[in-house]
């Protein structure tokens, strides 16, 4: 049980749960009291990342086995992102053969992250959007509605974000220790482009749930993922996702009239 009137920060327990890792300082961290006050020692009898590993790649994870393979290992298991539908949109009714993977909404999240302004490091943003769900190749798309507390899937997603920093570690160290920065950038909003990215992660859902709607129709009742422009706080996200609302506003009057 953590001491609140001395909280630790989420860097400070990643520094003690990662393996050979050098120190990364104490920087704030704004997980929830719930949040904070769940994070277990990996070493008690819960969820791990290893666990979910399937065994063609444990089997390349050998004692003494060339670095190269750790490289292997880690590709092989992000792979899975590819195929991983988000579940949000199965949730609601959408065909599984319409749906976004995991890497589909972060590869379009890179792009948009190319067009923020020019003031905000582009290149960062696009390295942030292509780590930030990165855990969830092994923690799957876990939604509110899962039966997994929030304070679980943080932890769950902490693990792993370790995990695989410590598994890449051997091929590219520099890369490990940067993956991690970027992550803990975009969780803990710890400067601007993590603020833009933030709030590109929501307009790329409003953007998809307007796409789903031009090829569905309003039969899924899509408009809870909208109320996520309440969230948004850059003016840049935020005009680019009053535009879409116009529209989608347009598109629900056009469909109406179809339907009387």
């Amino acid at each position: 049980m953590i001491n609140f009137l001395r909280k630790r920060n989420i860097s400070d327990i990643l520094i003690k749960t990662h393996i050979g890792s050098t120190r990364l300082g104490s920087r704030s961290f704004h997980y929830s009291t719930r949040i904070m006050n769940s994070i277990k020692d990996l070493s008690e009898n819960v969820w791990q990342p290893q666990d979910a590993l399937p065994k063609h790649i444990k089997d390349l994870l050998t004692p003494g086995t060339q670095p190269v393979n750790y490289m292997f290992a880690f590709l092989q298991i992000i792979r899975s992102l590819k195929f991983q539908k988000r579940t949000g949109w199965l949730d609601h009714g959408i065909p599984a053969e319409a749906t976004e993977s995991i890497a589909d909404h972060m590869y379009r999240m890179g792009v948009i992250s190319m067009l923020v302004p020019k003031e905000v490091d582009s290149n960062k943003c696009v390295k942030i959007a292509i780590v930030h769900d990165i855990a969830e190749c092994l923690v799957g798309d876990i939604t509110p509605y899962a039966g997994i507390t929030k304070a679980e899937k943080h932890r769950r997603e902490l693990a792993t974000i370790n995990y695989l920093s410590d598994l890449i570690k051997p091929y590219n160290e520099e890369f490990s220790k940067e993956m991690l920065e970027l992550w803990l950038d975009y969780e803990e909003i710890r400067n601007s482009e993590a603020r833009y990215v933030k709030d590109i992660d929501k307009y790329e859902m409003i953007q998809t749930a307007w796409e789903y709607e031009l090829q569905f129709g309003l039969k899924h009742n899509l408009d809870q993922f909208y109320t996520a422009r309440e969230a948004i706080k850059t003016r840049e996200i935020g005009d680019l996702c009053d535009a879409l609302l116009e529209k989608r506003n347009k598109l629900i009057k056009e469909l109406k009239a179809q339907e009387s």
